[in-house]
């Protein structure tokens, strides 16, 4: 049985967020390694995922960790909505139910 290829998101400039690792109160979310666990549950979800065996694991565009001014966070790309609806609901349920902080991104100017 042949894979099923992932879509592409659009061209568009995608707007991107961050799920950080404090809750709503300050207080600073557990496990400490909770980011890396999330971006790796959505690894599969980026273009080249369908259809690779032994792959090493490597995040997804759309969903990934990072740090922001000394806080673990997941950078999330609206994009993944395009692709996987109920993944990107997932994130976002995630984000709600440990009552995490979401904050937008903002866009930096290219460089010329």
């Amino acid at each position: 049985m042949k894979a099923a290829k992932m879509a592409e998101p659009s061209k568009t400039a995608t707007r991107e967020f961050f799920i950080q690792g404090l809750t709503s109160n300050g207080r600073q979310f557990r496990p400490s390694d909770w980011a890396e666990r999330l971006a790796g549950v959505l690894s599969c979800f980026r273009p080249d995922a369908l259809g690779v065996r032994d792959a090493h694991l490597k995040y997804s565009p759309y969903v990934r960790p990072t740090m922001l001014a000394g806080v673990k966070s997941v950078v999330v790309s609206e994009a993944l909505r395009e692709i996987q609806p109920m993944a990107y609901d997932f994130v976002i349920d995630f984000a709600r139910d440990n009552d995490l902080q979401i904050l937008d991104a903002c866009p930096l100017p290219e460089k010329q």
